[in-house]
């Protein structure tokens, strides 16, 4: 099972690069954030309020029930809901989602699945080197300054929503964000996407 795991912090060009290396090697793609956005979106529409007191057992139990399905477009029970995960509201409620145990325990199993139903494939998060797919045959953490990162995201997050994104990220209790062992930093700030591709798909010769 052929994995190569991109990880990086909100706005470092994941999405955009893992898509792009993709296709370059012919293999599937995942975007691991989907499945917390769905999460953190399943549920807000249940009216569970992720940081306030006692969610962990509601959501944990709220993620083991719902039915998601992660790829050119995102179902949540069969609907597309694709259009509604990049709302201001789901991107401030993903990362007290995803700091839930049991939350995290459940997509990464789903994360696993999916690899091994598709063969492998390029998958990009937060945790897919470190956590997911540790044994992946190319690791790589992509970084960018954080006027770059703000730049990227201000139609969808503004500065303070990324630092602290950021900020719950790095230091939640269960896979927080962290250089994998063994990855490659790789710097996109200012870079073409297709150099960075190009650098990373050399890795792999």
């Amino acid at each position: 099972m052929r994995v190569v795991a991109i990880d990086g912090p909100v706005g470092s060009g994941k999405s955009t690069v893992a898509k792009a290396v993709a296709e370059r090697l012919d293999l599937p793609y995942m975007e691991s954030g989907a499945m917390y956005r769905v999460a953190a979106l399943a549920a807000l529409r249940r009216g569970i309020d992720p940081e306030a007191e006692g969610a962990a057992d509601a959501l944990t139990e709220l993620v083991a029930e719902v039915d998601m399905e992660v790829g050119d477009r995102v179902l949540l029970d069969g609907v597309d809901v694709t259009a509604d995960l990049r709302s201001k509201q789901v991107g401030r409620a993903v990362s007290a989602v995803a700091a839930m145990p049991g939350v995290r325990s459940e997509l990464v199993r789903r994360q696993r699945e999916w690899a091994e139903e598709h063969g492998g494939g390029v998958i990009e998060g937060r945790d897919i080197g470190s956590v997911v797919f540790p044994d992946a045959e190319l690791k790589v953490f992509l970084t960018a300054s954080a006027g770059e990162r703000a730049r990227r995201r201000e139609l969808d997050e503004t500065a303070d929503d990324l630092a602290r994104r950021d900020l719950l990220d790095s230091t939640r209790a269960v896979s927080p964000l962290i250089v994998p062992q063994g990855a490659v930093v790789v710097d996109t700030t200012a870079r073409p996407i297709d150099e960075v591709v190009d650098e990373i798909v050399a890795m792999l010769k």
